[in-house]
């Protein structure tokens, strides 16, 4: 029997949740956005834009919004989160009716879920208590691009080959937007969600006055580290040197429309952490991430001095300037090491 029609119901009115809904509202498939904040859903069902995040930008003619999330679940057939990770769980559980009756599960989403620093495909099991076929969407993209169909390139990393691919068609458009497929979801996950690490600190060096060969060393030594810490976690090698790990690093670290990239510019300028992130106005998920990814760097004996730098300025109040100092001190070794 043919499968019926998709209707996304995505969940998550953000930057990130408008982007991803506009793909495949634009590509004709029936999308319906939800966000918990009801005069905001009712303002962009008006105008049909996000002025709070995505400012100025028309989106697809076709796309819904509603603030009512048993709606949204009970039209669609396909389930997408995009929300920020620490709202991942909670939003999975809101789900779980749903997922019984469609055991089908993609994400957005970026990040490790804090606290517990579990991959959001275990939190997504742990809460369903059930075998689902999850997907997660990852990649270079900024939602402004996106919602101006700029050409952009994502993966999509599942448990099952099949919904990777039926998820990516979904995505995939020939004139803007392609869909690669992967069955690396720890890997595609931990790019994901390092690469703001990585970006804070390129935000920091940047701000500080350092220039491009500053950078370009921190993105490599950057990557490097994340490849090491994958590898011990059982992700591929090869994923990193792909769209989720170097693409979306080197995107991450060298324009200002990351907010994690402004949060350490912010933080070079001599802003606490807290007025930093109050100055970018939404999440920034490379604060979680860095303890995130330093308790698991800690714990699997992988040795991560960039992170460890990010994480002492933003949870014990480090310099940055000493943090770069003591970064640049550290005992001369092998590339490879």
């Amino acid at each position: 029997m043919a499968k019926p029609a998709p209707v996304f119901a995505v969940l998550g009115a953000g930057s990130w949740g408008t982007a991803m809904a506009s793909v495949t509202a634009a590509n004709g498939i029936r999308t319906i956005l939800w966000g918990r904040n009801a005069e905001q859903m009712a303002a962009m069902q008006q105008s049909h834009r996000n002025e709070r995040y995505l400012p100025n930008l028309d989106l697809p003619e076709g796309l819904e919004f509603t603030a009512d999330l048993d709606y949204a679940l009970s039209e669609a057939n396909q389930l997408e989160i995009v929300t920020p990770s620490g709202a991942f769980r909670e939003t999975v559980r809101a789900s779980r009716d749903f997922l019984q009756r469609h055991p089908e599960l993609c994400w957005a989403t970026k990040g490790l879920e804090y606290g517990t620093n579990q991959f959001l495909h275990d939190v997504a099991c742990e809460e369903t208590g059930q075998t689902l076929d999850m997907a997660v969407i990852s990649g270079p993209s900024f939602a402004g691009e996106v919602v101006r169909q700029l050409p952009t390139a994502v993966t999509v990393a599942s448990n099952n080959e099949d919904y990777a691919r039926r998820v990516a068609s979904y995505l995939h458009n020939h004139s803007w937007f392609r869909a690669y497929t992967s069955d690396d979801m720890t890997g595609v996950q931990l790019g994901g969600a390092v690469k703001n690490v990585l970006a804070i600190a390129a935000g920091i060096a940047d701000g500080l006055g350092f220039g491009m060969n500053t950078r370009a060393g921190l993105i490599t030594r950057g990557l490097n580290t994340i490849v090491q810490l994958g590898v011990e976690l059982g992700a591929h090698t090869e994923t990193f040197m792909g769209l989720a790990g170097m693409g979306d690093l080197i995107l991450t670290c060298s324009d200002d429309q990351s907010r994690n990239r402004r949060f350490g510019l912010a933080l070079a300028r001599g802003e606490g952490v807290e007025a930093a992130q109050q100055s970018i106005g939404q999440a920034v998920e490379g604060i979680k991430s860095a303890k995130a990814a330093w308790e698991l760097a800690q714990a699997h004996e992988v040795d991560m001095p960039i992170v460890e730098q990010v994480y002492a300025i933003i949870y014990e109040d480090k310099d940055p300037k000493q943090a770069v100092i003591d970064l640049l001190k550290r005992e001369q070794k092998d590339e490879v090491e």
